[in-house]
Protein backbone atom coordinates (compact mmCIF):
# COMPACT_ATOMS: atom_id res chain seq x y z
CA UNK A 1 0.00 0.00 0.00
CA UNK A 2 3.30 2.49 0.69
CA UNK A 3 4.12 1.68 -2.94
CA UNK A 4 0.74 2.33 -4.08
CA UNK A 5 1.20 5.79 -2.51
CA UNK A 6 4.21 6.67 -3.64
CA UNK A 7 3.53 6.05 -6.99
CA UNK A 8 0.24 8.56 -7.08
CA UNK A 9 2.74 11.07 -5.23
CA UNK A 10 5.01 10.85 -8.16
CA UNK A 11 2.88 10.35 -11.10
CA UNK A 12 -0.55 11.89 -10.45
CA UNK A 13 0.58 14.66 -7.76
CA UNK A 14 3.55 15.29 -9.49
CA UNK A 15 5.48 15.73 -6.26
CA UNK A 16 9.22 16.57 -6.18
CA UNK A 17 11.86 14.24 -5.05
CA UNK A 18 12.13 15.82 -1.53
CA UNK A 19 8.56 15.04 -0.73
CA UNK A 20 8.50 11.53 -2.07
CA UNK A 21 11.43 11.15 -0.12
CA UNK A 22 10.18 12.62 3.11
CA UNK A 23 6.86 10.88 3.02
CA UNK A 24 8.75 7.75 2.16
CA UNK A 25 11.01 7.88 4.89
CA UNK A 26 7.82 9.01 7.44
CA UNK A 27 5.57 5.83 6.28
CA UNK A 28 8.59 2.90 6.72
CA UNK A 29 9.29 4.64 10.10
CA UNK A 30 5.79 4.20 11.19
CA UNK A 31 5.56 0.95 9.62
CA UNK A 32 8.45 -0.01 11.53
CA UNK A 33 7.33 1.27 15.21
CA UNK A 34 3.27 -0.75 14.51
CA UNK A 35 5.47 -3.86 13.72
CA UNK A 36 7.66 -3.74 16.83
CA UNK A 37 4.77 -2.08 19.22
CA UNK A 38 2.11 -4.17 17.95
CA UNK A 39 3.00 -6.95 16.35
CA UNK A 40 0.75 -5.37 12.61
CA UNK A 41 1.56 -6.65 8.94
CA UNK A 42 0.52 -3.25 7.13
CA UNK A 43 0.06 -0.04 8.36
CA UNK A 44 -3.70 -0.03 6.90
CA UNK A 45 -4.77 -1.69 10.32
CA UNK A 46 -3.33 0.65 12.59
CA UNK A 47 -5.97 2.67 14.74
CA UNK A 48 -5.90 6.48 16.28
CA UNK A 49 -4.55 4.67 19.97
CA UNK A 50 -1.74 2.94 17.88
CA UNK A 51 -0.90 6.53 15.52
CA UNK A 52 -1.18 8.50 19.50
CA UNK A 53 1.30 5.78 20.79
CA UNK A 54 3.98 6.78 17.99
CA UNK A 55 3.52 10.77 18.34
CA UNK A 56 4.16 9.98 21.81
CA UNK A 57 7.53 8.54 20.73
CA UNK A 58 8.57 10.53 18.16
CA UNK A 59 8.11 13.29 21.40
CA UNK A 60 10.11 11.32 23.72
CA UNK A 61 12.86 10.95 21.51
CA UNK A 62 13.01 14.91 21.01
CA UNK A 63 12.00 15.53 17.67
CA UNK A 64 10.49 19.26 17.67
CA UNK A 65 6.93 19.90 17.59
CA UNK A 66 7.29 21.17 14.41
CA UNK A 67 8.56 17.48 12.73
CA UNK A 68 5.82 15.56 14.67
CA UNK A 69 3.17 17.70 12.95
CA UNK A 70 5.13 16.96 9.18
CA UNK A 71 5.18 13.65 9.99
CA UNK A 72 1.22 13.20 10.66
CA UNK A 73 0.66 15.25 7.75
CA UNK A 74 2.19 12.73 6.08
CA UNK A 75 -0.29 10.44 8.09
CA UNK A 76 -3.10 11.97 6.86
CA UNK A 77 -2.44 11.74 3.20
CA UNK A 78 -1.77 8.54 3.30
CA UNK A 79 -4.98 7.51 5.01
CA UNK A 80 -7.10 9.98 3.27
CA UNK A 81 -5.60 8.38 0.13
CA UNK A 82 -6.53 4.74 1.13
CA UNK A 83 -10.11 6.00 1.54
CA UNK A 84 -10.43 7.62 -1.59
CA UNK A 85 -9.21 4.06 -2.81
CA UNK A 86 -11.80 2.41 -0.94
CA UNK A 87 -9.16 0.23 0.96
CA UNK A 88 -9.97 0.82 4.46
CA UNK A 89 -13.39 2.24 5.89
CA UNK A 90 -12.37 4.55 8.40
CA UNK A 91 -9.42 7.57 8.81
CA UNK A 92 -7.87 6.82 11.86
CA UNK A 93 -6.34 10.35 11.99
CA UNK A 94 -9.45 11.92 11.38
CA UNK A 95 -9.73 13.07 14.88
CA UNK A 96 -6.00 13.55 15.54
CA UNK A 97 -4.95 17.43 16.52
CA UNK A 98 -1.63 18.53 15.80
CA UNK A 99 1.22 19.35 18.86
CA UNK A 100 1.20 23.28 19.39
CA UNK A 101 4.08 24.98 18.34
CA UNK A 102 6.03 26.98 20.54
CA UNK A 103 5.64 30.68 19.93
CA UNK A 104 8.94 32.19 18.62
CA UNK A 105 9.34 35.80 19.11
CA UNK A 106 10.54 37.67 15.60
CA UNK A 107 14.14 38.95 16.01
CA UNK A 108 15.09 42.33 15.24
CA UNK A 109 18.01 44.41 15.37
CA UNK A 110 18.84 47.17 18.05
CA UNK A 111 18.64 50.32 17.30
CA UNK A 112 22.90 51.37 18.07
CA UNK A 113 23.33 48.60 15.52
CA UNK A 114 21.36 49.35 12.49
CA UNK A 115 22.52 52.59 13.03
CA UNK A 116 26.27 51.07 13.13
CA UNK A 117 25.79 49.26 9.93
CA UNK A 118 24.87 52.18 8.00
CA UNK A 119 26.98 54.63 9.16
CA UNK A 120 30.02 52.91 9.82
CA UNK A 121 29.88 50.47 7.65
CA UNK A 122 32.05 50.86 4.46
CA UNK A 123 30.43 50.82 1.27
CA UNK A 124 32.31 51.39 -1.94
CA UNK A 125 31.56 54.70 -3.86
CA UNK A 126 30.56 52.36 -7.05
CA UNK A 127 27.45 51.85 -8.05
CA UNK A 128 27.81 47.88 -6.29
CA UNK A 129 28.26 49.30 -2.97
CA UNK A 130 26.11 52.58 -3.03
CA UNK A 131 23.43 50.21 -4.09
CA UNK A 132 23.84 47.66 -0.87
CA UNK A 133 23.46 50.54 1.08
CA UNK A 134 20.23 51.55 -0.29
CA UNK A 135 19.52 47.37 -0.07
CA UNK A 136 20.09 47.66 3.59
CA UNK A 137 18.19 51.11 3.95
CA UNK A 138 15.60 50.81 2.32
CA UNK A 139 14.71 47.31 3.93
CA UNK A 140 14.88 48.90 7.17
CA UNK A 141 13.36 52.17 6.72
CA UNK A 142 9.98 50.54 4.42
CA UNK A 143 9.71 47.75 6.19
CA UNK A 144 9.07 46.14 2.86
CA UNK A 145 9.30 42.21 1.98
CA UNK A 146 12.52 40.77 -0.24
CA UNK A 147 9.85 40.37 -3.20
CA UNK A 148 8.59 43.73 -2.72
CA UNK A 149 12.03 45.48 -2.90
CA UNK A 150 13.23 42.93 -6.14
CA UNK A 151 9.66 44.20 -7.73
CA UNK A 152 10.26 47.79 -6.80
CA UNK A 153 10.80 50.06 -9.97
CA UNK A 154 11.38 53.63 -10.29
CA UNK A 155 8.22 54.54 -11.62
CA UNK A 156 7.18 53.88 -7.95
CA UNK A 157 9.23 56.25 -5.99
CA UNK A 158 7.63 59.60 -5.79
CA UNK A 159 10.11 62.07 -4.06
CA UNK A 160 8.25 64.83 -4.40
CA UNK A 161 5.32 63.05 -2.13
CA UNK A 162 7.98 61.30 -0.17
CA UNK A 163 6.00 58.23 -0.45
CA UNK A 164 6.70 54.61 -2.37
CA UNK A 165 3.65 52.30 -4.01
CA UNK A 166 4.60 48.68 -2.79
CA UNK A 167 2.88 45.75 -4.11
CA UNK A 168 2.24 43.21 -1.79
CA UNK A 169 0.74 40.28 -1.02
CA UNK A 170 -2.44 39.19 -3.43
CA UNK A 171 -1.39 41.82 -5.83
CA UNK A 172 -2.32 44.12 -3.30
CA UNK A 173 -1.26 47.88 -3.61
CA UNK A 174 -0.56 50.03 -0.26
CA UNK A 175 1.42 53.60 -0.05
CA UNK A 176 4.53 53.52 2.64
CA UNK A 177 5.68 57.46 3.53
CA UNK A 178 9.40 57.99 2.95
CA UNK A 179 11.96 59.83 5.52
CA UNK A 180 13.32 63.20 4.59
CA UNK A 181 16.58 61.10 5.20
CA UNK A 182 15.39 58.27 2.42
CA UNK A 183 14.65 60.41 0.22
CA UNK A 184 18.36 62.10 -0.11
CA UNK A 185 19.53 58.78 -0.10
CA UNK A 186 17.30 58.00 -2.79
CA UNK A 187 18.61 61.24 -4.99
CA UNK A 188 22.22 60.36 -4.00
CA UNK A 189 21.61 56.18 -5.51
CA UNK A 190 19.87 57.95 -8.24
CA UNK A 191 23.01 59.69 -9.55
CA UNK A 192 25.13 56.48 -9.29
CA UNK A 193 22.67 53.96 -10.80
CA UNK A 194 22.35 57.18 -13.69
CA UNK A 195 26.41 56.97 -13.77
CA UNK A 196 26.38 53.17 -14.76
CA UNK A 197 23.17 52.67 -16.91
CA UNK A 198 23.04 56.01 -18.23
CA UNK A 199 19.65 57.22 -16.85
CA UNK A 200 17.35 55.86 -14.22
CA UNK A 201 13.88 54.87 -16.78
CA UNK A 202 10.98 54.67 -15.07
CA UNK A 203 10.49 50.99 -16.15
CA UNK A 204 13.84 50.23 -14.54
CA UNK A 205 13.46 48.03 -11.74
CA UNK A 206 14.87 49.80 -8.43
CA UNK A 207 17.73 47.85 -7.67
CA UNK A 208 19.98 45.45 -10.06
CA UNK A 209 22.11 43.73 -10.59
CA UNK A 210 25.98 44.77 -11.66
CA UNK A 211 24.80 43.70 -15.56
CA UNK A 212 21.28 45.82 -15.18
CA UNK A 213 19.06 42.80 -14.83
CA UNK A 214 16.69 43.14 -11.65
CA UNK A 215 17.78 41.90 -9.07
CA UNK A 216 16.92 38.14 -7.31
CA UNK A 217 16.42 37.17 -3.60
CA UNK A 218 19.95 35.74 -2.91
CA UNK A 219 21.55 38.81 -4.49
CA UNK A 220 19.70 40.79 -1.47
CA UNK A 221 20.46 37.77 1.28
CA UNK A 222 23.89 38.17 0.45
CA UNK A 223 23.92 41.69 0.91
CA UNK A 224 22.20 42.10 3.82
CA UNK A 225 24.42 38.94 5.59
CA UNK A 226 27.59 40.89 4.67
CA UNK A 227 27.00 43.86 6.46
CA UNK A 228 24.69 42.28 9.41
CA UNK A 229 27.64 40.41 10.17
CA UNK A 230 30.00 43.08 10.99
CA UNK A 231 27.72 44.06 14.11
CA UNK A 232 24.77 42.07 15.01
CA UNK A 233 24.54 39.68 16.70
CA UNK A 234 21.18 37.92 16.05
CA UNK A 235 21.34 34.58 15.25
CA UNK A 236 19.39 35.45 11.73
CA UNK A 237 20.84 37.45 9.19
CA UNK A 238 17.64 37.46 6.81
CA UNK A 239 16.49 40.47 4.92
CA UNK A 240 13.13 39.49 7.05
CA UNK A 241 14.80 40.43 10.17
CA UNK A 242 15.49 44.31 8.87
CA UNK A 243 11.29 44.00 8.22
CA UNK A 244 10.76 42.69 12.05
CA UNK A 245 13.41 45.77 12.68
CA UNK A 246 11.11 48.08 11.45
CA UNK A 247 8.02 47.26 12.85
CA UNK A 248 9.36 46.71 16.75
CA UNK A 249 11.41 50.27 16.59
CA UNK A 250 7.94 51.79 15.05
CA UNK A 251 6.11 50.47 18.26
CA UNK A 252 8.75 51.07 20.44
CA UNK A 253 8.68 55.09 19.49
CA UNK A 254 4.97 54.55 20.17
CA UNK A 255 3.88 53.69 16.85
CA UNK A 256 -0.05 53.10 16.92
CA UNK A 257 -0.64 49.24 15.66
CA UNK A 258 -2.91 49.86 13.26
CA UNK A 259 -0.59 52.11 11.66
CA UNK A 260 1.96 49.31 11.83
CA UNK A 261 -0.21 47.10 10.15
CA UNK A 262 -0.69 48.83 7.20
CA UNK A 263 2.52 50.07 6.74
CA UNK A 264 3.40 45.81 6.92
CA UNK A 265 0.28 45.11 4.43
CA UNK A 266 -1.17 43.00 7.13
CA UNK A 267 -4.59 41.37 6.16
CA UNK A 268 -5.20 41.26 10.01
CA UNK A 269 -4.48 42.88 13.30
CA UNK A 270 -3.13 39.68 14.55
CA UNK A 271 -0.22 39.33 12.44
CA UNK A 272 1.31 42.42 13.50
CA UNK A 273 0.48 41.83 17.43
CA UNK A 274 3.67 39.48 17.38
CA UNK A 275 6.09 42.83 17.54
CA UNK A 276 4.14 44.55 20.60
CA UNK A 277 5.77 41.41 22.55
CA UNK A 278 9.30 42.53 21.27
CA UNK A 279 8.16 46.03 22.92
CA UNK A 280 6.71 44.75 26.13
CA UNK A 281 9.95 42.88 26.99
CA UNK A 282 11.84 46.28 26.55
CA UNK A 283 9.22 48.09 28.57
CA UNK A 284 9.67 45.23 31.31
CA UNK A 285 13.37 45.36 31.33
CA UNK A 286 12.55 49.63 31.65
CA UNK A 287 10.44 48.82 34.71
CA UNK A 288 12.88 46.26 36.78
CA UNK A 289 15.54 48.98 36.24
CA UNK A 290 14.46 51.51 37.13
CA UNK A 291 11.27 51.33 40.14
CA UNK A 292 12.49 51.61 43.87
CA UNK A 293 10.33 48.25 44.51
CA UNK A 294 11.37 45.88 41.20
Amino acid sequence: MIESFINYLEYEKKASNHTVTAYRHDLDQFEEFVSRSFEKESIADADSSEIRAWIIDLVEEGLSSTTVNRKMATLRSFYKFLLQSRLIKKDPTYKLKSLKNPKKLPEFVQESTIDAVLEEAVYEGSFEGQRDKMVLEFLYQTGVRLAELIGLKWSDINLIDGTVRVLGKRKKERIIPITSALKRNIISYQKVFEERFSNALQSDYFIMTNQGKQSYPMLIYRTVRQYLDLFAQTSSRSPHILRHTFATHLLNKGADLNAVKDLLGHANLAATQVYTHNSLEKLKAVFEQAHPKA
